[in-house]
């Protein structure tokens, strides 16, 4: 059954690819850091995502990307490079 709630986890997934790029990491080093597939992460990100991941993933990722979690939850604007990371 899928989550009532897919429309934040893709905006969640995109955010996290956002903040991987900015930071210079490709999937596969960020998946590494935090112990996870490549694969996984692929899903978390991808735009179309069914996938849903759970709170503990997404601090492991805020703190992989030295990001506050509070980054994932914010309105952002992605075509704007001048995005404050906190």
């Amino acid at each position: 059954m899928p989550s009532k709630y897919l429309p934040e986890f893709r905006e969640i997934g995109r955010k996290i690819a956002y903040y991987r790029t900015l930071r210079g990491l490709s999937q596969e080093a960020l998946a590494d850091k935090i112990d996870i597939s490549t694969s996984y992460l692929s899903k978390i990100e991808a735009p179309n995502s069914t996938m849903t991941f759970s709170l503990e993933v997404l601090f492991q990722i805020a703190e992989a990307l030295n990001i506050s979690i509070g980054v994932f939850f914010r309105p952002i604007d992605l075509q704007n490079t001048d995005n404050k990371i906190e």
